[in-house]
Order: C-alpha cells, then structure tokens, then sequence
C-alpha cells in the first residue's frame, strides 16, 4: 500500500496528463471486494483506511503516467465503503438500535412543500419527541424488567426466590432479613441493569459520532454561508426560497448544503439529552416507588420531603431534557463546528448526580415497607403508548399540510409516509419492550403462585399481534393475486421483446414472473399503510382495553360469548408465543452476526438503506455511514479533476448510485461541469424519491441532471431495486436508458451457447450497452478546464 501511496504523490506532482479519464465504481448494498469490482485479483489501496478505502489495480497505480491508456479504457478506481455498516462485531448491538433508525428515517420523509417554514419546523420537533419517547421507553422496559420483576416481585415473593437461588441474597425469607433484603435496596442494586444499558447507548453512539460525524466534508464554500437561526429545523426544502445559498450549493435539494453531511453538533446535543433521559427514567423509578410509601398515612415525614424535593429536581430535568430537544435542529448551511461543550457535559452530568441522591433515598430502611403486588409506576406505559400515538396523529396533520402546498406525484402515501413510519417505530419499541418482559416474567415465573407479572398493558399489546399478522397475511394474498395475474399478462411482452426466438413456454414464464416480482416493489407503500392503519386501530384498542378492565385479555373476557371469551384466550396465549419467538429470534441473529462475518454483512444490507441518513432525530440510532462516504467520494472527485484536469465518470450501482448523486451535489460548480454520472440498478427514484421526496423528488433530480455535464442511468424490468429517473419532458431520454435486455438472450445462440441467466439487480457490467454508455460518457467530457455545453434537446 505505502509504494501505491507513493506513486499516486508523484502523479500529483507531476499534475498527470491533460487526456487523463477516471471512472470511480462505488459498490451497492452488501458490500463488494475490491477484486470483484476491478474484475482483477491484484489490487492496491490507494487511499483511505480499514474502514472505506479506494483501491485500484495493481498496473494501473502509475496509469496517469502514461501518454495513454489500451484501448483509450478510462483507469478504475474502486471504492469500498462495506466496512462501515459491517465491520466488527460490535455491529450486532446495532439490532437493539432498530426502533430508533426506523424513527430517525421517518425525520426525512417529510413531504417536499413551498412556503410554511414553521411546519417544517414543527414536523422535525414532533419526529425528535417521538424519538426522545423511544429512549424513555427502552430503559422503561428495562426497569421493568430488573426492578419491577425481579427486585420487586421475584425477591419478595419466597416460592419465586426459591426456584431462581441467584435471587436468595435479595430475599427476606431467603437470607433472613439480610442487609440487601430491604425492598429499596433491592431495587438500588436491580437500578444498575438500566443504568448500565444507558450508558452502553451513550458509549455506542459517543463511538460512532467521533468516527462517523467527525468526517468533515470540503468546507471551502460552507465557511463563507450566513449563520444558521438558532431554532432552524432540519431539512428546509430549498423550495421555500427563505435563505441565501452557498457558492456551489445546489437550488433543488438541502443535500447540496455545505453542512449537511456534518451534524456534530446536533448529535451531541441530543446524546446529551437521551442520556440524561435515561438516567432520570431511572431515577424516577426509584423515587416514586418510595415516595408512595412515605407519603402513606403514618409514613416518615422528613422522607416524605426529602422524596417531594427529589421529585421536583427530577421534573425539572426532564425539562431541561424537553428544552434542549425542542430548541434547535439541524445547522445545514453552514460548517457548523460548534460542540455545545457546557451542555453536553453537564446536562448528563446533573442526571448522575439525580439517580446518585435518588440510590440512598430508595435504600433508606423504612419500617414496614414490603413489596406487595407490582411495582408502583405501570402506567407510565400507558401514558407512553397514548403520547406517541398523538404524535403520530399531529405529523399526520402536518404532513397533509406541507403535501397540500406542494403535490409530489410520486409521493408516497400522499405524503403520509413519515408519520407512519414513525409510528411503526413506536410499535417496535412497544414489541421489544413487551417481549423482554413477557420472556423474563415467564422465566421467572415457574411457580405455583403465579407473579403479578408485567404491566397489563404489555399483555394487551403482545395480544394485537396476532390480529396484525392475520390482516398482513390477507394482503400478502391480494398482492401475490396481483403478482400473479400480472405475471401471466407480461409473458406477451417477453413474447415481442424476443420476436426472433422460438417460444419456450417455461422460459417465457419465469422471465415474466421475475418481472412481475420486481414490481412488488412499488406496492410497498399499500403494505407500509395498511399496517401503519391496523397498528394504530390496534394499539388504540390495547390502551382501552387495559385502561378500562385492568386486567389482561383472557380475564377481561371472562363472562361474555364463549367465542370472544375463546379468541382473547388464543390472541394472548399466541402473542405471548410469538414474541418469545421473536425475541429468541432477535438474541440468536446478534450473536450469529458477533461471531459471522456473512451474517454481519446480510445484517449490514438494512444497516446500508436505512443508515443512510443523518442522526437528526436519535442519537442513538446506528450511525450515518454517508457522513463518511460522501465526503471522501467528494473529496476524490475534486482532488482528482484538479491535479489532472482529466474526465471522470462516477459508476454508481444501487445504493453507490445515491452516494454518487449526494456527493455530486456537494462539488462545486466547476467540479461538477467535468464530472459525468452513470448510475445503474439505481433507487434513486424508484425508492428515494418516492420516500424522501424532500430531497430526492423531481426538481432535485432534475436539478442534478442540470449541475453535471452528462447523467446516463440503466435499469432492467427484473430488477426490484433499481429503476427509471422519470425526469419530465426530453430530460428523460437523455438520462433514462431504455430496459436492458434480462436475460441477454432467450435461447441459445453462438455468444451465450449456454443459458443466460435472469440478472435482475446485479451484474449490470455484464451488459454491452454498460460499456457503450460509459464511452459515450467519456467523449462527451472534453480534458479541458470548461465544461462542454450541452446540446439542444
């Protein structure tokens, strides 16, 4: 690597030569070797880290040395950026982050509009509280768990203690009314379970922001943009035309802003703010239980107050929490290098202290307190479940407004998309907490006298699952009747589309199931709706159901029809079955993924689309790998352009494609005149600009098609990822290649004598007309320092 190094410091001395053409590959989802990409088993790093790096071939370290290439073939250089959603195995913690990625996603779904800059505004705070609930909720459920279940319930109940002897010491009929026996000392010591998964949170997301967020992108033109207002949101559509721009920031889309890629400064405030978060949840669970006691009739009057005064404090941080939440978004016009460094250290820092005062006041020995029945505190659960469906119902309504302002035609859900992946977020917080509980409780509870168990409003959630699963699998049905009568109205068009081969009926058919299947991709929005709408029916019914009876399903149900009495008594026995089978489904996933490497990487594809957004609304959501990538795919592609002066085409496959588009938008002007794009299995529309409209729609596509001097873009019909830009008017020709041909060729023929295989979403370089496209890409750059004009359409 050092002598590769060294030879690319002498081309960049010697400034390369003027007819000097690159074309930098970024990989897709999954990640790809180095090798694979060059089509090469010798291969050098160039530059870069362990992390992402840029690799060439070996024979072609020195290529800008010579006066001209074989074959006038452009030098490749390759760059590999899988290490930074499968790397370690620490990446197996991420799948505990799962339910705040889904709600940070949910932040950038906002429908694109013009005008109402305050309901952008509002939209971004409403996603920051729902994700500020799902970081309460987790150490919730995980006080739940230690304190309530096995502190409270297990240790004060001797048949339970009995049967789980590591529990003994805590027991007073085990030990004898032993010092650790007291039921607040108990639960003292069950506080570091919560506390430690806090602070596990904090070192996961403390990690990744000095690795991910600490990438700075070119700043050149940022440091020259006005200051960013304190209470800016994120993600102002450019649309609204209420700021100035920055040199070379793009008109269309916020990811042309010089900060974008750059969000230190929010993710440590939010850090801040969720560490303390979870710091207090679990001090007020310490506190209330032992205020209840002391403010009983007869109860110590000094504790009392001393719980009154604990209490107030603990208010007031949750608080302070509110308004460090609530009080600015994200700084994208600028280089925003601010760290906040009081407010980071001691907002978590008064937490510490709070849950430090909250350990000697749960402990002190009380007289006649013993733990009867559950924990005191259940319905903070509740007050949980029915606030984040309210948030769900207030984005609704502010997304109808931003959508109405601006209609995105291919906008999905009609802009609804972000408040209801917002509140599946909600729901996956509510199934990992219910399911760690109904596991442990089930665990503990192997005794002839039943536990008063977890919270009944657990028991009623785990008991809609199965209702959901039932609705799900009848749209599984009606969209596999679609796909199959769609399938059989598709081999007409493998018919014309192969006129000169002879019919093979069972290659016609798979040809059009295969197109058929890829089209299930854009009815993904029906799916995300129907479960969106049953969840929130659902959960609103669970919340009354347990607020009105008190008691879990099968006994609410006692008393009326024998068929309701029969249904409430199998939805809550298989829901309980389920999230077990989940949550032993979820633990054997981590561990695999800890110790293989592949199954690292398959967990890495949902890592690769759903982190590929900033933290903007959890910190503790798996980090932002474009805060990397972008800037280093920016940074080659700038560098390379001005030591050389050469032509560089930027080949994109699937998920690279949308890297390559980001950080196109992040050159200059006169960068991105020399620069060509050829995206191929592309989700640029198909996906990203259906659910991140905002950033990805049409006028920003269409404003990329305008800021690089040539786009070309291929797709299959089979392909379920990739598809057409659909930029309106004559644009769309020039950038849309019309389908690839997959298979190559439908029967056998003297180039492919033997079967050619249906590609769908790989293997586009296998494609002649990949080739001709990135040639013609090539000679439509000229080496010069202006960019050629563009022909008339």
């Amino acid at each position: 690597m050092e002598r590769a190094q060294e030879r690319a410091a002498a081309t960049a001395a010697t400034g390369g030569g003027a007819s000097a053409a690159l074309e930098l590959l970024v990989h897709g989802v999954g990640g790809a070797t180095p090798e694979k990409m060059l089509n090469d088993p010798r291969t050098e790093r160039v530059t870069g880290d362990d992390i992402a790096a840029i690799f060439r071939r070996t024979a072609d370290v020195d290529a800008e040395h010579r006066a001209e290439r074989p074959g006038g073939e452009p030098v490749q250089e390759a760059y590999v950026w899988s290490n930074l959603t499968s790397g370690n195995g620490a990446r197996a913690l991420w799948l505990l982050l799962l339910p705040f990625m889904v709600a940070n996603l949910a932040h950038w779904m906002r429908p694109p509009t013009r005008g109402h800059p305050r309901a952008v505004r509002l939209y971004g705070l409403l996603v920051r509280l729902a994700g500020l609930s799902l970081t309460v909720l987790l150490v919730a459920a995980a006080c739940e768990v230690a304190l309530d279940l096995a502190a409270w319930q297990c240790a004060g109940s001797r048949t339970c203690a009995e049967r789980n002897s590591w529990l003994g010491f805590l027991s007073p009929a085990l030990s004898h009314d032993g010092w650790w026996s007291l039921p607040g000392r108990r639960l003292a010591l069950a506080a570091l379970v919560p506390t430690a998964l806090v602070v596990l949170l904090w070192y996961l997301s403390h990690r990744t922001w000095s690795a991910y967020e600490s990438a700075r992108p070119m700043g050149a033109a940022g440091d020259m943009t006005e200051p960013e207002p304190t209470a800016s949101a994120s993600g102002a559509s450019a649309s609204t035309g209420h700021h100035r721009r920055a040199p070379g920031e793009s008109a269309a889309t916020a990811l042309g802003r010089p900060g974008f890629w750059f969000g230190r400064r929010l993710v440590a405030r939010l850090r801040a703010a969720h560490t303390a978060a979870g710091l207090l949840t679990v001090a007020a669970a310490l506190v209330w239980a032992a205020v209840r006691h002391d403010r009983a009739p007869g109860g110590p009057t000094v504790l009392a107050l001393l719980g009154t005064l604990l209490g107030s404090a603990l208010l007031a941080g949750f608080a302070a929490v509110l308004w460090v939440v609530c009080r600015r978004g994200r700084s994208e016009r600028r280089l925003d290098r601010g760290l906040d460094a009081h407010l980071v250290r001691r907002l978590p820092l008064a937490a510490v202290v709070l849950l430090l005062l909250a350990v000697p006041y749960a402990g002190w020995a009380r007289p006649g307190w013993h733990s009867t029945r559950g924990l005191p505190g259940d319905g903070v659960f509740g007050a949980l479940t029915l606030f984040q469906g309210l948030l769900a119902i207030a984005l609704c309504a502010v997304a109808h407004v931003l959508h109405r302002a601006l209609p995105e035609p291919r906008c999905a859900m009609r802009g609804f998309g972000g408040p209801a992946v917002a509140l599946l977020a909600c729901a996956l917080g509510g199934v990992f907490s219910g399911g760690v509980a109904q596991r442990v409780a089930d665990w503990l509870d192997g005794t002839t006298a039943p536990l008063p168990g977890p919270p009944v409003l657990l028991t009623w959630q785990a008991s809609a699952i199965p209702p959901l699963l039932l609705v799900l699998l009848l749209v599984a049905v009606w969209l596999a009747r679609g796909t199959v009568r769609l399938a059989r109205a598709e081999q007409s068009g493998v018919a014309r589309d192969y006129p000169d081969e002879s019919a093979d009926d069972g290659r016609t058919r798979r040809i059009a199931r295969a197109r058929a299947m890829a089209t299930l991709t854009d009815r993904t929005p029906t799916l995300v709706a129907v479960t969106a709408l049953v969840t929130l029916l659902l959960g609103a019914g669970a919340l009354a159901g347990a607020l009105a009876t008190g008691r879990t399903p099968a006994r609410a149900a006692e008393g009326v029809h024998p068929f309701v009495h029969g249904a409430a008594e199998t939805a809550q026995a298989l829901g309980s079955w389920l999230i077990g089978l989940g949550f032993i489904l979820f633990v054997a996933s981590g561990r695999r993924a800890y110790k293989d490497a592949s199954a690292r990487r398959t967990i890495g594809i949902l890592w690769d689309v759903g982190t590929f957004w900033p933290r903007a609304a959890h910190p503790f959501a798996p980090p932002c790998y474009a805060e990397r990538a972008v800037p280093d795919l920016t940074w080659r592609m700038a560098t390379w352009t001005k030591v050389t002066g050469g032509r560089l085409v930027i080949s994109g496959h699937s998920q690279g494609s949308v890297l390559a588009a980001a950080a196109a938008w992040q050159l200059t002007p006169e960068v991105r005149g020399r620069v060509a794009l050829l995206t191929y299995g592309s989700p640029l529309e198909r996906l990203y600009g259906r659910w991140f409209p905002a950033y990805f729609g049409a006028a920003a596509l269409g404003a990329l098609h305008e800021d690089v001097d040539c786009w070309r873009n291929l797709y299959r019909a089979t392909d379920p990822i990739g598809g057409p830009i659909r930029l309106p008017g004559d644009c769309g020709p020039e950038v849309d290649h019309p389908a690839l041909a997959d298979p190559l060729a439908y029967g056998r023929t003297d180039l492919h004598p033997l079967p050619a295989p249906i590609l769908g979403h790989s293997d586009y370089q296998a494609d002649p007309a990949f080739a001709t496209e990135r040639s013609r890409l090539l000679a439509r750059l000229r080496p010069t320092e202006v960019p050629a004009p563009r022909p008339e359409a």
